[in-house]
């Protein structure tokens, strides 16, 4: 009976002129599935399954087609009040950056080449220097990013015979993704040494733990969390002092990239910038690119150019190295602190006042259609910095609430997140909350026909 009912497989070249163009989707991808469908219908009939009438079939296949196309990288208003959203690309580039990028996409560069001599040249000279003068380190470099730039560290200044890395048992932090510091410490072929206590590590800890074996004394920010109640630990000071005393490298990973005092943008907690810990004494710092340094997905190492040097010549160090668009974003956002004028939207997320986000809300519901104005109002919400940087920080947000005549409230965030130009919100109080705070104000007329599509739909 199964192999009777393999007729009613409908052909490749029927389903595809049923489905027609399918946006967002290639025509040959748009092939390749639904002959990877086909496939799939033949052998559940072979496996005893009913075949499907031909109607059902093409609505399938047709959802199938649409969820791929949505996995395609596309732009998406974040109404989530998370500013470094991770799973939303962390931090969006300044316009002065977006600009630079498009010209450098669509042509050549002077990527690898001396334009005085004419000669090959060197990869981010510029901004290896500009990041250097930024951190006020000896010197600077660049790779895909701060996982990256640690393990390249630990690869070099723990290795043989000298593998062993001191670290406090309060720094084993997860980074997210499932990914830890100590995962990350093996898979650069390091060896931990933990001292101390979860709440408590002292200095003497520390010194007890060097051995002949140790390579390096290493401090990890704790950025995504915090401890609070009985707890201690030594000064970047004091461990520079104790890893002069015995010759060995100090290497700090600060994460989170602040290059400006965060505690003067708003009602923010203190964080470190990579300059404050290289005046501490630490000899190498690692940082995020896309946290709130406001560029691309980058880990930069600061601090001692002779170890900068040898990180240069590790041959591991070209796996790890960014292309011309990574580099030209760095650089631009990088140029535009030099010159003291970042335009950074994270920074100038952080900066807003509750008055100016009230002003946009009320200026969106004025763009609304009168028939919508009824199921939504401004609210109040909680802002946070997100991607892993200053855990203790809360910032009061403005809100446009909405609470559905029918539906539920999962119901009414997918229709958002299904729209032309998706919307991502968050429910919360038994309603539907977008945070504007996140969303950029040149997204304002959008997120005002995304929210007239959805409520009049």
């Amino acid at each position: 009976m199964s192999q009777a009912n393999l007729r009613h497989v409908p052909a490749v070249e029927k389903l595809l002129q049923a489905l027609g163009t399918v946006e967002g989707l290639p025509r040959a991808l748009v092939l390749a599935e639904v002959r990877a469908g086909v496939a799939r219908m033949k052998e559940d009939i072979l496996a005893g399954a009913e075949p499907a009438e031909f109607p059902e079939v093409v609505r399938g296949m047709r959802a199938r087609l649409e969820q791929l196309a949505r996995t395609r990288l596309q732009p998406v208003i974040n109404g989530t009040g998370v500013i470094l959203h991770t799973n939303l690309g962390r931090a969006p580039l300044g316009p002065g950056v977006a600009g630079f990028l498009h010209g450098m996409a669509e042509g050549y560069s002077n990527l690898e080449l001396d334009l005085d001599s004419g000669e090959r040249g060197r990869r981010g000279a510029f901004l290896e220097r500009g990041l250097a003068l930024l951190c006020e380190a000896e010197a600077a470099t660049v790779v895909n990013n701060c996982a990256a730039a640690l393990v390249l560290v630990l690869r070099l200044l723990a290795r043989g015979r000298k593998n062993e890395v001191i670290i406090s048992r309060s720094e084993l932090v997860e980074i997210g993704g499932g990914f830890r510091i100590p995962d990350i410490l093996e898979t650069s072929g390091a060896k931990l040494r933990e001292v101390g206590a979860t709440n408590k590590t002292t200095l003497a800890d520390y010194e007890a733990a060097i051995g002949p074996k140790t390579g390096l004394i290493l401090k990890v920010h704790r950025s995504n969390f915090f401890i609070e109640g009985f707890t201690d630990w030594p000064s970047t000071p004091d461990l520079a002092a104790l890893a002069g005393k015995h010759g060995l490298p100090f290497v700090e990973d600060l994460g989170s990239g602040a290059m400006v005092a965060t505690e003067a943008l708003n009602t923010l907690e203190h964080e470190p910038t990579a300059a404050e810990v290289l005046r501490g004494g630490v000899d190498l710092v690692c940082v995020s690119g896309d946290k709130l340094l406001g560029g691309p997905q980058a880990g930069v190492i600061a601090g001692r150019a002779d170890l900068v040097a040898r990180l240069k010549k590790e041959p591991f160090f070209r796996a790890l190295r960014c292309d011309k668009l990574v580099l030209g974003a760095l650089q631009e956002t990088v140029a535009e602190y030099l010159d003291g004028t970042p335009h950074v939207p994270a920074l100038a997320m952080l900066r807003a006042t509750t008055a100016e986000l009230a002003a946009r809300a009320e200026r969106l519901l004025s763009l609304l259609p009168e028939e919508c104005r009824s199921a939504v109002s401004a609210g109040t919400g909680t802002s946070r910095c997100g991607g892993g940087t200053m855990p203790k920080s809360a910032l009061a947000s403005v809100t446009l609430d909405f609470t559905p005549a029918r539906g539920t409230l999962e119901a009414l965030a997918a229709r958002f997140r299904l729209g032309a130009v998706p919307v991502v919100g968050f429910i919360e109080g038994g309603v539907y909350k977008l945070d504007l705070r996140t969303v950029l104000p040149h997204q304002d007329e959008a997120l005002a026909r995304a929210i007239t599509a959805v409520l009049t739909k």
